[in-house]
């Protein structure tokens, strides 16, 4: 049986001026599937071998096969870029002669094109390639990492209370709390040394962008005294200042600003009074 959307092991039966056909496997030569001499790469093939081909429906209905392999297949989670979008729904880039499409009921979210997001890829009802954002189904918590391990992941999507639902890998459930991330993020953003710092009991991740606590206090520390050399030694924040302007301009929590600003009055570097801050 011939699996669309997905690579196959097939013989090497004819041979034309434009191409080969692909052994379709119903006895029947009528079935077999061409493979045209665009789409063999760098591949040298003779008649009888065994080729490793991806089946997709074309924009024709018919059965084709390539030997260049896309950027995604059926059931499989792929970061593509969304590259049109038309009346039917939006396009994305999968590798493959043709995009394929994102039908506006598979968009859980708005997309931009021109950017990157988590796509599901899927059969529609025609048997074309399709693909949704609607990821969930396809996430595991089958993984091997441990707490204080460093991962890279996506952004796909965002809890009521905005902590930030992440696909490590592109395969496992994560996710980053509210109040462990001082950015905006967006859905698509693709975020780097991300630290686990808990394991939920269902095995989800729990990730957070922020350095370990001396490292991040040591990072803000340094960026308090930069502010403040790059505005004639004062700056309007101090240990009352509002956690939303902290966040805003620090990245950091009020809670951290604070250990900050009392470690730099420690070493005699700051002072600070109703005003803001000051460099001695």
């Amino acid at each position: 049986m011939i699996k669309i959307g997905d690579f196959n092991k097939l013989e090497v039966k004819r041979e034309t001026s434009f191409g080969y056909f692909l052994d379709g496997k119903t006895s029947n030569s009528k079935d077999d599937i061409l493979l045209h001499k665009r789409f063999i790469g760098h591949n040298k093939i003779e008649l009888g071998d065994v080729v490793n081909a991806f089946i997709y429906i074309d924009s024709e209905g018919r059965r084709t096969a390539t030997l260049i392999p896309p950027k995604g297949k059926v059931d499989e989670i792929c970061y593509l870029k969304v590259v049109a979008h038309t009346k039917i729904g939006s396009f994305i880039d999968i590798g493959l002669p043709k995009d394929i499409l994102v039908p506006f009921k598979a968009k859980t979210y708005d997309l931009e094109k021109g950017n990157r997001y988590l796509f599901n890829i899927y059969l529609d009802k025609t048997g074309r390639l399709a693909a949704t954002t609607d990821i969930d189904s396809l996430l595991t918590t089958d993984h091997s990492y441990n707490i204080g391990d460093t991962v890279s992941g996506i952004v796909y999507g965002f809890q009521t209370n905005n902590s930030a639902m992440v696909c490590v890998d592109n395969k496992y459930a994560a996710v980053i709390l509210a109040n462990e991330y001082f950015t905006d993020l967006k859905h698509g953003d693709k975020l780097e040394n991300l630290r686990v710092i808990k394991i939920y009991e269902d095995g989800k991740l729990g990730l957070t962008p922020r350095q370990e606590r001396k490292n991040e206090l040591d990072s803000l520390e340094s960026q308090i005294i930069d502010y403040l050399k790059s505005n004639d030694g004062h700056m309007n924040f101090n240990d009352k200042s509002s956690p939303e302007d902290i966040s805003k301009e620090f990245k950091s929590s009020k809670k951290n600003f604070k250990r900050a600003l009392g470690v730099l009055m420690k070493k005699d570097y700051i002072y600070q009074n109703e005003n803001g801050t000051y460099l001695k």
